[in-house]
């Protein structure tokens, strides 16, 4: 039984120390080096003193921040990964509520991040790599790891504007991928090509997933999203043949029209979380991609990356929702109504987790995380801790949970309540919009619709074809076309941003 995540690291150095780990644009590391330079720095962090605290890492995408990663992995702490293009006064924040002893960094990023952080800092460039670690001190760190320690915290945004920082356990990271590994056939042989950031969960199935299994990690450049086409050539060179990414990246490649054009040579599975996948688009890659494995994974931060899976077995027209499956293994899913009752079948309710996944709470916040971490309320015989998501779900008639939009993007219309999720689903329907976002203006009581499109939409052509999908009550009324919609920092589109356009 694994205790703490090295393991993983440990046992795949032994099989394959001399495969590459991970690969970025300026250089290539191997397992056994992972291994020796993480266990460097983890000395240096040992020296110091600190266990079981929370370590910020603030540098660029790496190799040097999966190694970063590991190092305090070894020494018995947690690491915090940052995104050195916030904004000075929410890395403050982050660093308030962390009480962070120390901060890895490397030389590209060392000055930047003294104006931010006036604590302990180690260079991994100053780093004597030539040097053995010092394994006794490590392996007595470890020793009093337990399970239920923590491995990372990642800080998502708080709806008060103060970051959260979601704290998960090691034995959290440890069931997640034992599962994926079982469920998606994980070995060696696999190339994974990374796109979530490294402060976004979705980089942990990646990154934990090559430690485990001794797959290669291919760190893919940010700016390459932004050019489809050049993209699916950077695969194929690479011979990438399992993707996890946020929908947005294949509706992309989906809207240019790209795979039938160019084929990804050696794509063999296809994982997609962290919004919506539009069947009108997956439909897209399944035709021209038919041979490739595709699965829609759904959970928040709070349950360690994915809490539901489903993995496509059947046709969907586009304006079809697409399933987001049934539980994670050992993982138990609660959709609860409004008198916290069992839903029944076609009753939405809120979706609740519980099991091993769950996040250890919020990182010094007892009361966010009592407010979100509660009792299961169909449990009354003794302590049993469920997450709320704050999403609306609700059970098919093939026993599968369908996602229905979040309990704060309901909105009341005309006297009807209404998910806008459900709105963008009919409008891709329709065939007439490719990227669309839909967003309430709470003053003038207006359903808008935001959309990517070289020309103006034909709104009575729209309105008609709507019409056949949703009751009228539901059809935008304002309709603003855009250039490109705007994505925050995980690769989503970033919806906070369309509705403070509306709303102020």
């Amino acid at each position: 039984m694994k205790i703490n995540v090295t393991e993983y690291l440990n046992k795949t150095v032994n099989s394959f120390p001399d495969k590459t780990a991970v690969e970025d644009l300026e250089k290539k590391i191997t397992f056994y080096q992972l291994k020796r330079k993480a266990q460097n720095i983890a000395c240096k962090i040992i020296e110091l003193n600190i266990t079981n605290n929370p370590i910020a890492v603030y540098m660029q995408k790496s190799c040097d921040m999966v190694i970063a990663f590991a190092a305090i992995n070894y020494s018995g702490n947690f690491y915090v990964p940052m995104d050195t293009k916030s904004p000075e006064i929410r890395v403050k924040s982050i660093f308030d509520a962390l009480d962070a002893k120390i901060v890895l960094t490397n030389n590209a990023y060392l000055d930047k991040l003294k104006s931010v952080y006036k604590g302990q800092i180690i260079c991994i460039d100053d780093v004597d790599f030539e040097t053995d670690s010092n394994l006794h001190s490590i392996n007595q760190i470890l020793q009093d790891v337990i399970d239920t320690d923590p491995v990372y915290s990642i800080f998502t945004s708080g709806s008060t504007g103060t970051p959260k920082g979601v704290v998960i356990s090691h034995r959290g990271v440890i069931d997640y991928i034992d599962w994926a590994i079982e469920t998606f056939n994980i070995d060696e042989n696999v190339i994974i090509a990374n796109q979530a950031p490294f402060y976004f969960d979705n980089s942990t199935l990646d990154l934990y997933l090559m430690f485990a299994t001794g797959s290669t990690l291919i760190i893919v450049p940010e700016e390459y999203y932004a050019f489809p086409a050049k993209l699916i050539d950077f695969l194929n060179e690479k011979r990438v043949n399992f993707v996890f990414w946020v929908p947005s990246v294949l509706v992309n490649i989906a809207n240019f029209n790209l795979l039938e054009q160019k084929k990804l040579t050696s794509m063999e599975k296809v994982l997609f979380a962290g919004e919506v996948m539009p069947n009108k688009h997956l439909n897209y890659w399944r035709k021209n991609m038919p041979d490739c494995l595709y699965a829609n994974l759904y959970g928040p931060t709070e349950i360690t990356v994915d809490c539901t899976y489903y993995i496509v077995d059947r046709k969907f027209s586009d304006e079809e929702l697409l399933p987001i499956g049934k539980p994670c293994k050992n993982t138990g899913i609660l959709i609860l109504n409004e008198h916290n009752q069992s839903a029944n079948v076609n009753e939405h309710g809120e979706l609740c987790v519980r099991g091993t996944s769950l996040a250890m709470g919020y990182y010094n916040d007892a009361e966010k995380t009592s407010k979100s971490f509660v009792q299961n309320p169909l449990n009354k015989h003794y302590p049993e801790i469920i997450y709320r998501t704050g999403d609306i779900a609700y059970w098919n008639e093939f026993g599968e949970v369908m996602f229905v939009g979040r309990k704060d993007s309901q909105i009341k219309h005309s006297g009807h309540r209404i998910e806008l999720g459900e709105i963008e689903n009919a409008i891709f329907g329709t065939g007439l919009a490719k990227t669309v976002c839909v967003v309430y203006d709470n003053n003038r009581k207006e359903i808008v619709m935001f959309y990517e499109a070289d020309t103006d939409l034909n709104v009575g052509e729209f309105r008609k074809k709507m019409i056949e999908f949703v009751p009228k009550y539901m059809i935008p009324t304002k309709y603003i076309r855009i250039d490109k919609m705007p994505m925050n920092a995980n690769g989503k589109i970033d919806r906070l941003k369309l509705n403070q356009e509306i709303n102020g």
